[in-house]
């Protein structure tokens, strides 16, 4: 994943993350409240957001210092945590579908394996 790359879609995640979260506040609220979901339709949207951030992170890390992959990987691992955590958590909080649940916490470890990517990253560097 190029530097450009993880510049476009973490501004990307950040738009749909401020409008997913607008939307689900204003249009989708009846459904939300419906299936007792509107915390959890939130909490997708943060983790959306903190890691698209994240994401930013590690594109500003890999054009600080280009040649090492540890960034790239670190954002691929976000990306693939907000497509299953915040993924699952959008598809249980609109349907209901229960059994999305048992995903969800591979998106938390796909998070994690992220930031110790970035951790893995840190220690590499001299100083």
């Amino acid at each position: 994943m190029q530097t450009k790359t993880m510049i476009q879609l973490a501004a990307t995640l950040g738009a749909m993350s401020v409008g997913i979260g607008a939307f689900g506040a204003h249009g989708l609220a009846d459904i939300l409240e419906s299936t007792g979901r509107t915390e959890t339709f939130e909490t997708a949207v943060k983790y959306q957001f903190y890691h698209g951030l994240a994401i930013l992170g590690c594109a500003i890390l890999s054009h600080q210092y280009p040649g090492r992959s540890d960034w790239k990987w670190a954002a691929r691992l976000f990306l693939v945590g907000i497509i299953v955590f915040s993924g699952s958590l959008y598809v249980l909080s609109l349907t209901g579908v229960t059994w999305l649940g048992a995903i969800t916490p591979l998106g938390g470890l796909a998070f994690l394996m992220g930031w110790g990517w970035m951790a893995r990253g840190a220690s590499k560097l001299n100083g």
